[in-house]
C-alpha cells in the first residue's frame, strides 16, 4: 500500500448494496475532486462524513462542522475548496443507515482514503480487519501490525485516524478494559462498542 492511498479492505459475503463500492485494491483519481459532506443522526450524536466525487470517504466524525472536519484530511489529499452540503453520501450513507440498523459489519468494505508513514497505514489496515463486538487492546494491535510491544504506535495509528467509525479505531481498548482515547469523546466510543456487542451477540 503505497503512503498515498489507504482503501477499504473487503471482507467475505458483504450484502450487494455494498459490493458496488469501489474495488478494495484502492482508489486512484486523475484529477482532485471537490469533496461533499453529509451530516446523520446517530444514538451517539450527529455524524459527518466527507467524501469525494466517488464516494470514497476522506474523512469522518461525530461533527455538524464539514471544514474542521476538513482539516483532518492529509495535507497531500485535501481539495482547496469548501465541501458542498448533501442529504446523503451514497455507499458511505447507505452503510451508516445498515450500521445503525443492526447490521453492524455494514461498514467494512466502504471504501476511503488517508494518507500518512507506512507504521500508521499498517495500523489503519488492521484496524479495518478488526470485526465488530470484539475489541482489542493496543499492545494486540501493535501486536497484529508486526511490531509486538509498540502500543504507542497502536495508538498514534488510532490518534491520527479521519475516517472513524470505517475505520473502527474505538475497537480499540487499554489492557484492563479502560477505554483509553477518542477524538470524538469517550461517550461517543462507549456508545459505539455498546451497539456492536449487543447485535454481534445477536447474530
Amino acid at each position: 500500500m503505497s503512503a498515498a492511498t489507504h482503501a477499504a479492505t473487503a471482507r467475505g459475503g458483504p450484502p450487494a448494496a455494498r459490493r458496488a463500492a469501489p474495488p478494495a485494491g484502492g482508489h486512484t483519481a486523475t484529477h482532485p475532486r471537490a469533496l461533499a459532506y453529509a451530516t446523520h443522526a446517530t444514538g451517539a450524536g450527529p455524524f459527518t462524513i466527507l467524501a469525494d466525487g466517488d464516494g470514497v470517504v476522506r474523512a469522518a466524525g461525530w461533527t455538524t462542522d464539514p471544514v474542521a472536519l476538513a482539516g483532518l484530511v492529509a495535507p497531500s489529499l485535501r481539495v482547496g475548496v469548501t465541501p458542498r452540503a448533501r442529504r446523503d453520501i451514497g455507499v458511505a450513507s447507505r452503510a451508516l443507515r445498515d450500521y445503525l440498523a443492526g447490521d453492524v459489519g455494514a461498514i467494512d468494505d466502504v471504501p476511503v482514503r488517508q494518507a500518512s508513514g507506512p507504521v500508521v497505514e499498517r495500523g489503519w489496515a488492521a484496524l479495518r480487519a478488526l470485526p465488530a463486538g470484539a475489541p482489542i487492546t493496543y499492545a494486540e494491535l501493535a501486536a497484529r501490525c508486526g511490531r509486538p510491544g509498540a502500543a504507542r504506535a497502536a495508538a498514534a495509528a488510532c490518534g491520527r485516524n479521519a475516517v472513524a467509525l470505517f475505520v473502527p479505531c474505538h475497537r480499540v481498548v487499554r489492557t484492563g478494559g479502560a477505554l483509553g482515547g477518542y477524538r470524538w469523546g469517550l461517550d461517543v466510543k462507549r456508545w459505539l462498542l455498546a451497539h456492536e456487542a449487543g447485535w454481534a451477540a445477536g447474530s
